[in-house]
């Protein structure tokens, strides 16, 4: 009896994983369709290289590599100012903090990600864009800055719940011999746990990562959303909220409409790049 439900719980889990596989090539086959078409009239060089994005205008002025580095800048300004409170939140909570004050800890942490991403984007535009308007005379407080600001917010549950639990197990490995050699705590973090704790840094930083190029709500209120080459106290323009902005406005089966899907194209291009660096980065480090 126990061997029929093992034959059908692993039945199920290869059924399961067969799905999300296909569900995903869908995903992938169907946006490269819709992409295809416009790259049939503008080369995907030209797309990505030109500077001017105006829907009006003729194929050629339908191009978005300020968008490209406008979600780039974006996301790397959060993963910045995410990373180290991000990896110091995990140290103090792996090896600082008792049991009690990790439980309260870790469920502000999760409250924290299961919050809606409006909810950021909303406090961003009423509290941080008015701020910069305010205390720093900015024209307009919606700007890169702002973006990566409420980003990292939104990164830190990923990257502080990644990297916490690999961070407390090798603590609890070696602590006890740490302490009967002498060696302080602050030591033992910077020599022991830290470089044990550097895949799952790496880990967090792809979530991290992943998180950031492809959010569209809570960055498109802070970020002004303007298709120009991005400075950080000035607005720009991230792929996704190109597309959540346009598309319900694109005439279905128009030249417009088919470079959104192109939009989205290039921006799993950009993550599949950016996960396989981090991911011969993290093989190099199993060396």
């Amino acid at each position: 009896m126990r061997n029929i439900g093992e034959k059908i719980f692993k039945f199920m889990m290869k059924l399961l994983t067969l799905f999300s596989m296909l569900l995903l090539a869908f995903i992938v086959i169907f946006i490269f369709k819709e992409g295809f078409a416009f790259f049939k009239e503008v080369s995907i060089f030209k797309f990505i290289s030109g500077k001017t994005w105006n829907p009006l205008g003729s194929p050629d002025k339908l191009s978005i590599f300020p968008i490209i580095l406008g979600t780039i800048y974006v996301s790397f300004i959060g993963i910045l100012i995410a990373l180290p409170i991000g990896v110091g939140s995990a140290v103090v909570l792996s090896s600082y903090t008792d049991e009690n004050m990790k439980r309260v800890i870790r469920g502000i942490v999760d409250v924290l990600a299961g919050i809606p991403s409006v909810v950021y984007g909303f406090i961003g535009l009423l509290v941080l864009v008015k701020f910069f308007e305010v205390k720093f005379s900015f024209a307009s407080g919606e700007s890169v800055l702002a973006g990566g600001i409420i980003l990292s917010i939104m990164m830190l549950p990923y990257i502080i719940s990644t990297c916490e639990e690999s961070m407390e197990k090798v603590y609890r490995e070696y602590a006890q011999y740490s302490n009967a050699l002498g060696v302080s705590k602050s030591y033992m973090i910077r020599k022991i746990v830290l470089p044990e704790s550097r895949r799952s840094i790496l880990a967090s930083i792809v979530l991290a990562l992943g998180r950031g190029m492809g959010e569209t709500m809570a960055v498109m209120m802070v970020i002004g959303n303007a298709p120009i080459m991005p400075k950080l106290f000035r607005k720009c323009q991230t792929i996704p909220s190109l597309i959540a902005l346009e598309m319900g406005m694109a005439e279905v089966g128009s030249l417009h409409y088919h470079s959104l899907f192109a939009s989205g194209f290039i921006l799993m291009l950009m993550l599949f790049i950016i996960n396989t660096f981090l991911y011969f980065i993290k093989k190099r480090m199993n060396v």
